[in-house]
């Protein structure tokens, strides 16, 4: 595609709202809040924005609210109700209103060009050049943190960068149309641009040579905005020698992403952070005849790699997990996930990618929002709405399938398509994940039928404390801890990994989460079941903790149990943060244990244990998942002093356990596992979990 073309398809923008009603409807939805926006009188801050992570409420640790029509407000408020003023939240609001203008002066370029409506193209420019004649006013941030590049409309050169990209988007469209700059304006956009320019290059340098951090997510954002400038001024020169420099895109791609297509971080959220920034590379590109589309890593990394991951990661409703780093629902990253895909099916055609673009379509809209946004109208191409109809299930099957990701280190364990009687999970144990990771080797995820049921917590704002003190830790997630210490930065091992249709058996190893200690995971699903078989060698004895943690309310039937007096369970690296409800032992070795899930009036799982000898079991509450931490969840605490232990539990969709029972012959032990009128012997030998049908 060639300038123009890249932005419209061959009817272009106008000729598409008139044509296809999915593509009206947005546009006129699209102008129903530009003109909310030129009633309220919207003008550019004169003022900086600062951090938006710290646009958190201390006490409920949910992001604070934000309205894109007040023009100035000086009480920020949570969504619980409490009411905060003065910095940090002050700047932090002023990053989110910068954010919103940019999007404005993008959303009425595209406005007007689908109307041909002269006001919005007015309000646009009259945006544009707001900022151009104010950019130079901003000040190198004097507040930034000592580790940020610093911006100038920002705390950080990374926020600078994404604004500025939306910005110049704008900026092309309109000239697209026809929009003319007199030579004043003209002058003035040159040395915003020249500003802009010096910093990106500057910080662009520092981080990939003075630094040595060129595969860091914020290279992607400083080369985009890099790469708008240059498509502004029609630099082709410079765009090529940065497509290919260290540091430059082709590197970017070769070395922050792993050549199973995962962004290097384990971060769904940072992965199509960078994803982002390449596609509007790409957009830039493309406008001077450089097709990026189809660039290709040095191990085959690709943009349409990166999209078609995502789909492989998707739950049956096409919801994305929160890997590591990340939120769940957040409108702004609702936004970006749509952005991507819209744009990315518009370019490749994919149908995998539809439900994914359903769900975030339903999150940002409802069940009965509009199908298409900005990109859609930008990009999109035919009877985009009838595509999206009836898209409640992933469209291909095959995706559905089992999954590892060997680079990565993610396995993904499913049987067949995904129904209401189904167990899926994902395990963690490959690389740590640098500044965004967490300290959660073996972690176990699971769903239930088509609903999560103990999936990553994802992570708060980087303003809340409990960034730091919760969410990295490995209390919080589905894994072991020791001594009440959280694992060292790690990555664990596939030790083997089988794969059919009916059945998925993985043996995960992690020899570096603790100093002379290992642990080893032993998964296998089937249509009826998970069993997670999990043991742990240490040198010396110690109290080892097996977590689960699970949303719903768990009834724990404790008629083989003693309950015992409660105790503190540890007071550091996020113990401080669990409470305990109830305390037994259970009275017998080889006792099976269950606990029966709830989600509402449904019974979703129940989770069967089996006890070993001097186990405790503990039931907890913790802070939530990361939208709103102030909902707590319930867990299970498993707990053994030792050198070795053994915690063995086994997972089935809707109300009925699974039978177990722990058979010792000599020197052979077994567990038997009886359910729906089979039964299999499970042995654990030196070569991993051994099956045989009875």
């Amino acid at each position: 595609m060639k300038n123009s073309e890249l932005l419209r398809d061959a009817m272009g923008i106008r000729s598409k709202a008139n044509a296809y009603a999915w593509c009206g409807t947005t546009v006129d939805q699209l102008k129903v809040e530009l003109d909310q926006a030129m009633v309220a009188g919207l003008a550019v801050p004169v003022e900086p924005g600062g951090w938006w992570h710290q646009y958190v409420c201390p006490q409920h640790h949910t992001e604070l609210l934000f309205d894109p029509l007040i023009e100035d407000v000086s009480v920020y408020s949570c969504p619980h109700g409490c009411s905060w003023k003065g910095e940090p939240y002050r700047g932090a609001w002023l990053v989110f209103k910068h954010q919103a203008m940019a999007r404005y002066i993008l959303q009425s370029a595209a406005v007007y060009a689908a109307t041909g409506e002269k006001s919005y193209a007015d309000y646009a420019k009259e945006w544009i050049m707001g900022y151009a004649l104010q950019f130079p006013h901003y000040p190198v941030h004097p507040d930034s943190q000592p580790w940020m590049l610093k911006g100038r409309a920002f705390h950080q050169a990374l926020t600078e960068a994404i604004w500025a990209t939306t910005l110049l988007r704008g900026y092309l469209l309109l000239r697209d149309e026809g929009v003319a700059f007199t030579a004043d304006e003209s002058q003035a956009i040159d040395e915003f641009l020249r500003m802009l320019e010096g910093s990106m290059t500057e910080y662009h340098q520092i981080l990939t040579q003075e630094r040595g951090n060129p595969e860091n997510n914020y290279t992607a954002w400083l080369l985009a905005a890099l790469f708008c400038i240059y498509a502004a001024r029609g630099d082709t020169a410079k765009l090529t020698a940065l497509l290919e420099a260290d540091g430059g895109l082709r590197h970017h791609l070769s070395i922050a992403i792993r050549a199973d297509q995962l962004e290097f971080e384990g971060s769904v959220y940072y992965h199509i952070f960078v994803l982002r920034a390449y596609l509007i590379a790409a957009e830039m590109g493309a406008r001077l005849g450089q097709e990026l589309y189809t660039l290709q890593g040095d191990d085959g990394q690709s943009i349409e790699g990166m999209l078609s991951i995502l789909v492989s990661l998707a739950d049956c409703n096409g919801m994305l997990p929160a890997l590591h780093d990340g939120p769940y629902r957040r409108g702004p990253y609702a936004r970006e996930i749509a952005e991507i895909l819209e744009i990315g099916f518009s370019r490749y055609k994919d149908p995998k990618y539809l439900p994914l673009l359903a769900n975030v379509y339903r999150e940002l809209n409802h069940d009965e929002g509009r199908c298409g946004m900005l990109e859609a109208l930008l990009y999109g191409q035919g009877e985009w709405d009838g595509r999206l109809k009836g898209l409640e299930k992933m469209a291909d099957s095959s995706e559905q399938h089992s999954l590892l990701l060997p680079h990565s280190g993610f396995a993904v364990l499913r049987t067949g398509e995904e129904g209401s009687d189904s167990i899926r999970a994902m395990v963690d144990y490959g690389p740590h994940g640098g500044a965004h990771g967490h300290f959660d080797k073996l972690n176990l995820m699971l769903h239930a039928g088509q609903r999560p049921l103990s999936p990553d917590r994802g992570t708060v704002p980087y303003g809340s404390v409990l960034k730091k003190e919760w969410y990295p830790h490995t209390a919080c997630h589905n894994t072991v801890s020791i001594a009440g210490r959280s694992q060292l930065p790690a990555e664990g091992e596939c030790k083997n990994y089988e794969a059919t249709s009916h059945r998925t058996y993985t043996w995960l190893r992690s020899e570096q989460a603790y100093n002379q200690g290992t642990l080893d995971r032993h998964l296998m699903l089937t249509e009826e079941w998970l069993l997670d078989w999990f043991e742990v060698q240490v040198e010396d004895p110690a109290v080892i903790d097996w977590w689960f943690h699970y949303i719903g309310r768990g009834e724990l039937y404790t008629e083989y149990m003693e309950e015992q007096p409660l105790q503190d369970i540890g007071t550091m690296d996020g113990y401080e943060y669990v409470t305990v409800k109830n305390w037994y032992k259970a009275r017998h070795s080889g006792t099976q244990i269950n606990l029966q899930i709830h989600q509402g009036s449904d019974s979703v799982a129940v989770a069967s244990f089996l006890s070993c000898e001097g186990m405790d079991y503990v039931k907890v509450k913790s802070p939530g998942l990361a939208d709103d931490p102030s909902r707590e969840m319930e867990g299970i605490l498993l707990r053994q002093t030792a050198t070795y232990a053994r915690f063995i539990a086994i997972y089935r969709s809707g109300d009925e356990p699974v039978e177990l029972n722990w058979i010792v012959d000599g020197n052979r032990e077994e567990l038997i596992i009886s359910c729906a009128g089979t039964r299999r012997a499970m042995t654990m030998t030196n070569n991993g979990l051994k099956e045989r049908i009875l």
